[in-house]
């Protein structure tokens, strides 16, 4: 009988353990938060996995507006109205899309974030604001 529960015991904690570890996502999700001034900035993203695959003007085709990350839309949120690029951004939570250029990055803020990926209908008066910033080799 000690035989029979000393195995049961053993084959009981090896599976818990075994349905505790969770193996990591090939696009990791992160979420970052910073107060900038008196503005509490949070992002929340999923880092895409390159496994050796180019991505820009790739996988994601240049001058097309892609959803900025990987799973679910990348969202900003922001507790107060901010200024972005000279732009007037109000308070509250973004999806982030940006159209990939070669020279040039087209940022949008979207005010619908529940999309996953790109909206199948891009819907313009849901853009609170779009600023463009050129490409730097980082």
């Amino acid at each position: 009988m000690k035989y029979t529960l000393l195995a049961f015991m053993s084959l009981f904690v090896a599976t818990t353990l075994t349905a505790q570890i969770e193996a990591p996502q090939p696009s990791p999700s992160a979420m970052v938060k910073q107060t900038v001034g008196l503005t509490e900035v949070t992002l929340e993203y999923s880092r895409p996995a390159m496994r050796d695959r180019d991505i820009f003007g790739d996988l994601v085709p240049y001058d097309k507006i892609w959803r900025t990350g990987a799973n679910a839309n990348s969202k900003i949120t922001f507790s107060d109205n901010v200024m972005i690029a000279g732009k007037d951004l109000k308070a509250g939570t973004y999806a982030v899309f940006t159209k990939p250029g070669k020279k040039e990055w087209d940022i949008y803020f979207y005010t619908d974030h529940s999309n996953w990926g790109t909206p199948s209908e891009w819907d313009d008066s849901k853009v609170a604001a779009m600023v463009t910033v050129p490409v730097s080799i980082a």
